[in-house]
């Protein structure tokens, strides 16, 4: 019997913190070797490709509730897609219904995922209702692998009160959770759109108008000071500006466990995406909006000098059809867009080869840094002796232009239609099993398994 599943050969492995050239042994999904010549019976070549760690993208919404309909990728067909784009983890947000507990939450999601997931999942709880039996629960949640959850600060039915987010965050200090916070001002939004449709404009552009940056910048504000008065952990989801980053880095410097994450439209897109004639500029409505061009430089610095942690996607994708909701009033646009398949392309392209971050960074914001903040690693996140073997073969040569035609969302567009790239995933493998290859899922059904996560570990 071989001493090895599966032997991955003449890669250079690269990791948050180095990259050589080494082979990999693999034995029961984990990784048990890593020398400069191993042999085995199932070998996969990787000469002249990177071997990276699989993606980890904390920020997603698969068959997600939203103004009566649900977001169009399922817990099949979102970690399908992941998976050919080189992700091997997804963390989604498990949603408290009204009326229910945090625990019918847990349920609900599992019942969504088991039986679809393809690669490994976790789910984040966002709290709406902080009632006797949520903060019964927390810490019992908190120690049972669900370490981390998800406040909002807008959405009626959804929000949660200042006061209510000083609590929730002592109650996760004291318990080793961490708290995911979506900022922006409610009051503002509510003011704005109000007078935004009284004055008859109704259009996707007005989406973004009606949430500018300093909206989502009082809020960041707000949020991080409310976590510096008990000294916790704060992690801010999809900032889309500077303004919001530069929040987060003076909390930082000033000696506070606060941490922030960006997505990827929000470092390639901007405001101009909404004036796409015929209703197209919907494709781009979510929360927070893009933002004005000069932003997207102005996040990537952020990122290469530590000032956010993480690259994300919020991937939540709606049919044109669903879009067209709002057809004639833009807050009835439903929120959100794909990313979940292209991140890793697109950030190693837009990252790496043009000279923006070091491709060890590269790992760091997509990889390591996520299994990390949100208690995975090392079983995530890295490539070494010990660890589970989610390795993506990454061909820098590879040259790809994407399009609806060749992802694999469940969805009738892209955000980014006609986007070149030089950098793909041509291999992925979960735990050892190759999961998607050359752009195809190749793995078994429903192999996914729930991940029960640690103490988040601060960056």
């Amino acid at each position: 019997m071989s001493t090895y599943d599966l032997v991955i050969k003449n890669g250079k492995i690269v990791t948050s913190g180095d990259s050589y050239v080494a082979d990999i042994g693999v034995k029961d999904g984990k990784v048990i070797e890593i020398a400069t010549c191993i042999d085995g019976e199932n070998v996969y070549d990787a000469k002249g490709k990177y071997l990276i760690p699989g993606g980890i993208d904390v920020h997603t919404h698969l068959d997600m509730p939203f103004c009566g309909t649900f977001s169009s990728d399922d817990f099949l067909t979102g970690t399908k897609a992941a998976a050919i784009g080189g992700t091997t983890t997804v963390v989604d947000y498990a949603i408290q219904p009204g009326g229910k507990t945090l625990k019918d939450a847990i349920d609900i999601w599992k019942e969504k995922a088991e039986g679809k997931a393809v690669i490994d999942y976790g789910f984040h709880l966002a709290v709406t209702n902080l009632d006797d039996q949520a903060r019964k629960d927390l810490p019992e949640l908190l120690k049972n692998g669900f370490s981390s959850f998800k406040v909002f600060m807008v959405y009626d039915g959804m929000r949660l009160s200042d006061k209510e987010l000083l609590e929730i965050l002592q109650i996760a200090k004291d318990n080793d959770g961490l708290v995911c916070v979506h900022a922006e001002n409610y009051d503002s939004i509510n003011y704005n759109i109000a007078k935004l449709l009284a004055d008859g404009k109704t259009d996707p552009v007005y989406h973004a108008i009606s949430r500018p940056q300093k909206c989502e910048a009082e809020a960041t504000n707000r949020a991080v000071k409310l976590a510096e008065m008990v000294d916790a952990p704060i992690y801010i989801v999809h900032v889309s500006n500077r303004e919001a980053a530069d929040v987060i880095a003076r909390s930082r410097q000033e000696g506070f466990k606060t941490m922030g994450e960006t997505c990827t439209q929000y470092l390639l897109l901007s405001i101009d995406n909404y004036l796409e004639p015929d209703f197209a500029g919907s494709k781009y409505v979510m929360s927070p909006p893009l933002r004005e061009g000069f932003n997207n430089e102005l996040l990537w610095d952020s990122l290469k000098f530590s000032k956010l942690q993480t690259i994300a996607t919020d991937h939540c994708p709606f049919f044109m059809e669903q879009k067209k909701m709002g057809l004639n009033d833009f807050t009835k646009i439903p929120n959100g867009a794909p990313g979940i398949e292209a991140r890793l392309a697109l950030i190693y392209h837009n990252g790496v080869n043009e000279g923006r971050l070091p491709i060890e960074k590269f790992v760091e914001l997509t990889s390591t840094n996520p299994a990390k903040i949100f208690g995975m690693y090392p079983k995530k996140g890295t490539i070494a002796v010990g660890s589970d073997a989610d390795i993506v073969v990454f061909d820098p040569e590879k040259e790809v232009t994407l399009s609806v035609d060749n992802l694999h969302e469940n969805v009738d567009y892209t955000p980014f239609e006609g986007f070149s790239v030089k950098g793909y995933p041509v291999a992925t493998f979960s735990r050892g099993d190759l999961v998607a290859e050359n752009g195809e899922y190749v793995g078994s059904e429903a192999r996914g398994q729930l991940i029960k996560r640690g103490k988040p570990q601060l960056v």
